[in-house]
């Protein structure tokens, strides 16, 4: 469940009085209280028009003169500060962009009275009166002129770290030792904080399956339900029915570990070898079910590319797809995997064929069938360094290579060879939408550089 945002706003100003024969009147068109009350009321009107598509909770503004002001308004306990920075007094906007919340410095150029803050913040609050920033302070990346386009970019990226951070994950069979294991949790745990919830096969989720298999009611239920799918106009099948059963009995099991302990996550190892005598069918569809319905199920165990998938799913508010990415050339790569969702424009579903898990060629998989031309995001996590990659892309159609089922050719946006020569890790994560900004403005927040394809 994404979380709501909570923003403090705070217009910081200054008042200035005529004085003969001296400077009095730093930069600025908020030079008394009553162009502070008319930029307030102007604050209030701009912030109360924002059409955000997640969850932001704005608290009451409140208008900061001196340090007893700062104090009174840092009271509020808040995610994020959003300083409009009207005054020239930098002890006061370093009283105020202090502690652990996230902050931002909306400046005004254009928009509005033109603001002290335009001359200051860079030589004065970034950069501390030297030549380089100061470590720990206020970046360039949070400071927002005149475009609310853009501060609702990064509102969005702060409200998806804090969705992100802190999560459960319900981890069946442990980490993949393939993809780093005990490593990539490590750290997931110190730089996501996630909560990694191991599940092993024997005897917990052998268990779970086979008592499942046992129950009639949940057997009905699950008949019930891979039924009403198939009769789905935008699902054709091509295999047989008693996978499709089993997937649903599958699924319930995951679902009811998500629930069990509280999780909106859940990530399967050994899911093409161990997990196929025990359920009858593969992992395939009921993750694509489980991701269909904005929670998050990833294959493999895969725990490098979990951050990355939570984040861009919180960032996007849309279905991940985890896939297997091949070798850049002429400006393309393919992309596969058996696990996609279906609804990934985060609307309606696409157009799907259920065909066997391609390496095993047994149980049910869903192969979804991509319109060409699909703006997308794709983000590529390093197995251990703190540099990932991302880049926009276009979809190619569905394609037809003896691979796993559903697949793509990308039209890479940008310099292809950059990607080639600085591929990471191994699976990708792609969501539709163009999120790049978001992308880098949230993995900076926690240390990690991204390097933006272009």
């Amino acid at each position: 469940m994404q979380e709501t945002l909570k923003v403090k706003p705070v217009l910081a100003y200054v008042t200035s009085s005529r004085r003969e024969e001296t400077s009095w009147r730093p930069w600025g068109g908020i030079q008394n209280e009553s162009q502070a009350e008319e930029e307030a009321e102007r604050i209030k009107r701009e912030l109360s028009s924002l059409k955000p598509d997640f969850g932001l909770e704005f608290l009451p503004l409140s208008m900061v003169r001196n340090a007893e002001d700062a104090s009174e308004a840092l009271k509020e306990q808040a995610d994020v500060r959003l300083i409009y920075a009207a005054t020239d007094n930098t002890q006061l906007m370093r009283l105020l962009t202090s502690g652990k919340p996230w902050n931002l410095i909306f400046i005004r150029h254009r928009s509005g009275p033109l603001y002290a803050y335009y001359e200051f913040v860079h030589p004065f609050l970034i950069r501390g009166w030297t030549d380089k920033p100061v470590k720990g302070g206020v970046g360039f990346e949070d400071i927002v002129v005149d475009d609310y386009d853009e501060l609702l970019k990064k509102l969005r990226a702060l409200s998806a770290l804090k969705s992100t951070k802190g999560k459960k994950v319900v981890l069946v069979g442990g980490p993949s030792k393939l993809f780093h294991g005990e490593v990539a949790a490590a750290r997931a745990k110190e730089i996501w904080d996630l909560e990694l919830i191991h599940v092993p096969y024997e005897p917990d989720l052998a268990d779970r399956i086979k008592k499942k298999r046992m129950d009639e009611d949940a057997l009905k239920r699950a008949e019930k339900k891979a039924a009403d799918y198939l009769a789905r106009a935008n699902v054709k099948s091509y295999v047989r029915n008693d996978f499709v059963v089993n997937s649903f009995l599958l699924y319930e099991v995951f679902e009811d570990l998500m629930e069990e302990n509280g999780a909106e996550a859940i990530a399967i190892n050994e899911c093409m070898t161990t997990i196929i005598p025990l359920a009858k069918t593969t992992a395939c569809l009921p993750l694509s079910m489980i991701n269909d319905e904005g929670k998050v199920a990833v294959c493999e165990g895969d725990v490098v590319t979990l951050p990355a998938y939570l984040l861009l799913h919180a960032i996007s508010q849309k279905p991940v797809f985890l896939n297997d990415p091949t070798f850049p050339h002429h400006g393309i790569v393919t992309i596969a995997h058996c696990t996609s969702p279906t609804t990934l424009n985060g609307k309606k579903p696409e157009n799907v064929q259920l065909v066997t898990h391609y390496e095993s060629d047994y149980g049910a998989a869903p192969k979804v069938l991509f319109e060409r031309g699909q703006e997308v995001t794709v983000l590529d996590a390093a197995f251990e360094e703190n540099t990932w990659v991302a880049f926009k892309a276009k979809t190619g159609g569905s394609t037809s290579y003896p691979t796993c089922r559903t697949q793509t050719d990308l039209e890479i946006e940008g310099d292809w060879k950059k990607l080639l020569n600085n591929m990471r890790g191994f699976h990708w994560v792609m969501a539709y939408g163009d999120y790049l900004d978001e992308l880098e403005y949230a993995l900076g927040k926690v240390g990690i550089e991204l390097i933006r394809i272009r």
